[in-house]
């Protein structure tokens, strides 16, 4: 499969724009989540924050589909002798897939006694050994510099996570993240075997109908969860998520609520487009990766100056250094390799 990315945009500004969502998506989520703002009395649990940060998500992939005139890209088909755009078999359990992503991702930030750091770099990390397996199965060539960079950026998660001082989970935060990770594989087998080429309408048609799956099937799930709480008392989870679309309003923090879904979504179609370019995921990944490590530890800073929480350890900025590093080695060579042809193009 051919990885010519000349007439793609840069990779490096879909990091950009994924690193400058993440970074206030996670403080806030945080900082609500852990009651640290400065009129809160309690945190939110994570379950309840759901319902409402997903809707906002929603209506923010519409939107955005609609204003760049994407949702034209999609498929076609009648229901009820009406043309309408919808996704196909595969881009639908795609995007069943990047829902379940959007979900245990909010809920990875909300678990007691973890920090934004501990979680993301587990997660992180999980997706960055995934990703090689993946292009193997795919028959895709992992070429050194995309090595040297996974190592790197591995190193960078272990460090910091051995530097958190806990490795335990609790139950739940456990399956979250094992939710995440089944889906992220999943995700990348089907990216790469049917979008993930130089056929630039084929890669957008896939976007499109992955995001008008994923948000509007969480928010479906969440409301039918909501509805099963009456016949469930004794879940917490459940009464949670029913709070979520109840009495959350009385909290006062609907604004919040609402951007963390919007800067969710920002999230969700930047780094799609990282994980679409045409090169291996050995390459895609770590790019979407390193940018979220380092939003992350921005964040993590963030909530030090701002709410006076635990400044990042010394293992953290280590492993951002890391990061760094893995970025260089991701950018530089490819570059001089494309400078190398122009020069022998014009020779």
């Amino acid at each position: 499969m051919s990885q010519d990315t000349s007439n793609q945009p840069s990779i490096w500004w879909f990091a950009f724009g994924y690193f400058a969502c993440y970074v206030p998506y996670s403080a806030l989520t945080k900082a609500i989540s852990s009651g640290l703002l400065p009129h809160m009395t309690a945190g939110v649990p994570g379950f309840e924050l759901l319902p409402i940060t997903t809707l906002a998500s929603m209506f923010g992939m519409l939107t955005f589909l609609w204003l760049s005139g994407w949702w034209r890209s999609a498929s076609r088909r009648k229901v009820f002798g009406l043309s309408l755009p919808l996704p196909g078999t595969w881009t639908f359990l795609s995007g069943l897939c990047t829902a379940a992503i959007i979900g245990t991702t909010t809920l990875a930030y909300t678990f007691e006694g973890a920090s934004i750091v501990f979680m993301m770099l587990l997660m992180r990390g999980g997706v960055l050994v995934i990703a090689p397996i993946v292009d193997t199965l795919s028959k895709r060539h992992v070429r050194w510099f995309s090595w040297v960079a996974l190592g790197l950026s591995l190193a960078a998660l272990l460090t910091a996570l051995f530097g958190e001082g806990h490795i335990g989970l609790t139950l739940i935060a456990a399956i979250d993240v094992l939710i995440y990770l089944a889906s992220y594989f999943v995700r990348l087998r089907f990216m790469s075997r049917l979008a993930k080429s130089s056929d630039a309408g084929a890669t957008k048609r896939y976007f499109v109908e992955e995001q008008m799956t994923a948000a509007p099937a969480i928010v479906l799930t969440l409301a039918v969860l909501a509805l099963l709480a009456s016949f469930f008392p004794h879940a917490i989870q459940l009464q949670q998520i029913r709070a979520g679309v109840t009495s959350f309003f009385e909290r006062g923090l609907l604004g919040y609520a609402l951007l963390i879904g919007i800067l969710s979504q920002g999230t969700g179609i930047f780094g799609g487009l990282i994980l679409l370019d045409g090169r291996e995921n050995s390459f895609c990944v770590p790019v979407n990766r390193a940018s979220s490590v380092l939003a992350g530890l921005l964040a993590s800073v963030g909530l030090y100056v701002w709410l006076g929480e635990g400044f990042p350890a010394p293992q953290e900025l280590f492993g951002a250094l890391l990061v760094l590093s893995a970025i260089l080695f991701l950018s530089i060579p490819p570059l001089v390799e494309k400078r190398r042809k122009a020069a022998h193009t014009r020779d």
